[in-house]
């Protein structure tokens, strides 16, 4: 028997949902409509001057090369950071999911990385592939006489970009996954056993498609993580270079807003930022659910 709330006033109700509307204004709908607005325009110093612009914002994004080299290495990196995290999560999962002792203290050690902020996960990062001081290079050149200048090589200073951000993610894939390896239907997983099937062929016939539910929901938040949530790593260990090689979208954002006090470009880059992240989400639940296997 279903039950509803009754409220001797009609507007009772809207009143105690005042506060998070309020809030919602303030901290959400406000920004996000002021930010397109500034966008069409140039703003001066402290915004004391505006001047409207129309779409000339937008397009310095599409016409200037170093803009469209700021869209190529979001591109590279959130794709990377998204497939390593996932991939290596995935993996993760399959091993701590087994039937061993101490799996408990093994997953608290692979999930623990995602409960440190990001900059101190970027901090740790910064410590250990310090060019001069860093503890890897230390080893490296104990053992193999090497220093690589980790951060001053458009290559290297990518891929310890990438290996940071996907370490700080990993524990948030392992702990879905973990959830969704242990309400697999079991009499599915027994009967491939028995059929016959190997190792690799129950995890890529049975166990990967009953958990596509899982691995679409965490594709998309991977994805909005690796444009938003990534910002502490390109400030802390590479300030978006060497050569601009590692000068994300979201990291542009901020330097050309607050740094080169470009408002009206900046808030164009958010708006873009926004739209594309809108519609590769779309894409993806478009694409992506025609894959994904619901039930048991």
């Amino acid at each position: 028997m279903e039950t509803h709330a009754v409220y001797k006033h009609r507007w009772l109700p809207w009143i105690l949902l005042l506060p998070t509307f309020v809030i919602l204004l303030v901290f959400l709908y406000y920004p996000t409509l002021e930010t397109f607005r500034l966008s069409l325009y140039r703003v001066a110093f402290l915004g004391l001057r505006k001047t409207f612009v129309g779409l000339a914002n937008y397009r310095e994004l599409l016409t200037n090369p170093t803009y469209h080299q700021v869209f190529l290495n979001t591109a590279v990196f959130s794709a990377l950071v998204v497939f390593f995290s996932m991939a290596i999560g995935l993996f993760l999962s399959v091993l701590a999911n087994q039937k061993i002792g101490g799996r408990r203290f093994y997953r608290l050690l692979l999930i623990w990385p995602y409960a440190l902020s990001p900059a101190v996960a970027g901090a740790i990062f910064l410590f250990l592939f310090n060019p001069q001081a860093g503890i890897v290079n230390y080893f490296l050149q104990a053992f193999f006489k090497v220093q690589p200048d980790w951060l001053g090589q458009p290559t290297l200073a990518v891929g310890v970009l990438v290996a940071a951000a996907v370490w700080k993610n990993v524990g948030y894939n392992v702990v879905f996954y973990i959830a969704g390896l242990q309400n697999l239907p079991g009499d599915v997983l027994e009967a491939a056993l028995i059929d016959g099937a190997t190792p690799w062929q129950r995890f890529w016939k049975v166990t990967f498609p009953l958990l596509s539910p899982m691995t679409f929901f965490l594709f998309v938040m991977n994805t909005i993580y690796a444009f938003f949530d990534t910002f502490p790593f390109v400030d802390l260990l590479t300030q978006g270079g060497p050569n601009g090689a590692t000068n994300i979208l979201i990291f542009s954002i901020y330097r050309d807003g607050f740094r080169f006090l470009k408002t009206g470009v900046a808030a164009a880059e958010s708006v873009v930022l926004f739209v594309g992240v809108v519609l590769l989400t779309i894409l993806q639940f478009r694409l992506g659910e025609r894959r994904v296997h619901y039930g048991g």
